[in-house]
């Protein structure tokens, strides 16, 4: 047997290897010729145009995928509530579109059972977040359903336009809120909600109790009396699980007379900000003997 025998069985390997490789190498080249998609070259300025917080406030996963929706004429500039007229104007104008826009929405929360309030049934001593507290006890506060007044919301605002007044509660600056929802996701009791800002009819309580039951635990708590709904347009607002639900979708004007008769103050007519910074309240009431750590 010679070297060349030898050494054949080692170099055909190498080469059919070599071959397979070279084969696949030109079908892709090929394939990627023959379904290429080309890229609007408007597509990098119009996305580089944006604020690129990436909030998803448009309805888009972030601004990438916006500017793609722009550029295909899917949305329209409005439709991004971070950017300013200016910014907007001028990707209008860059793409050849009308500017357009949407009613500007905020975040809104469903309690007003801060500090003077809601009851307190232990005092939470721990690590500063409503999730945490939420798994110790409920973080001691009376109501299950309520407000912690921690403010995982003000730390998760992209914008910083949430704070917590003097009573514990979150305030929304609403004229910088960008409906981005990121304190919808931080709040562990779900109470955040972004609503149009003209619902201005809204209902700031969570409780599913009704009567003596909900007010004994928190005094801004709904007790399902049902006078709301009575005063109200008929079809505007029904009493569901104890608490009343607008629908705002109903065509019927909004008006501030359901608010009227209300014992508790859970349904507002909201003009502005949903809180306005108060005096430091005592506490509701705190139970002897409650504290844990």
């Amino acid at each position: 047997m010679t070297l060349v025998d030898d050494l054949l069985p080692l170099l055909t390997a190498p080469a059919i290897m070599t071959g397979i490789g070279l084969f696949f190498g030109i079908i892709l080249a090929l394939a990627s010729r023959v379904f290429r998609v080309e890229e609007d070259p408007r597509l990098q300025h119009t996305e580089e145009l944006l604020p690129g917080t990436n909030c998803g406030a448009c309805g888009e996963p972030g601004c990438a995928s916006f500017a793609a929706a722009l550029v295909r004429g899917d949305v329209q500039p409005g439709n991004c509530t971070v950017a300013g007229a200016d910014m907007v104007e001028a990707i209008a104008g860059f793409l050849g579109v009308e500017a357009g826009g949407q009613e500007k929405r905020i975040a809104r929360i469903h309690c007003a059972g801060g500090q003077a309030q809601a009851y307190q049934v232990a005092e939470y001593r721990g690590f500063e977040s409503c999730r945490a507290a939420s798994v110790v006890s409920g973080g001691g506060k009376g109501c299950s359903w309520g407000c912690l007044g921690l403010g995982d919301c003000v730390r998760a605002c992209t914008f910083d336009v949430i704070a917590l007044n003097a009573n514990s509660l979150p305030v929304v600056n609403g004229a910088g809120c960008t409906a981005c929802g990121d304190c919808v996701v931080a709040c562990p009791r779900e109470l955040f909600e972004i609503v149009p800002e003209s619902w201005k009819l809204f209902v700031q309580c969570n409780s599913p109790l009704e009567g003596d039951a909900a007010t004994l635990l928190c005094s801004a708590a709904c007790d399902a009396c049902g006078r709301c709904a009575a005063d109200a347009p008929e079809g505007l607002i029904e009493i569901r699980d104890n608490l009343p639900v607008v629908d705002y979708r109903s065509g019927i004007s909004l008006t501030p007379i359901p608010t009227e008769r209300c014992p508790t103050a859970a349904i507002q007519w909201l003009e502005g900000d949903q809180f306005q910074p108060v005096k430091k309240p005592e506490p509701a009431v705190r139970m002897a003997g409650a504290g844990f750590h």
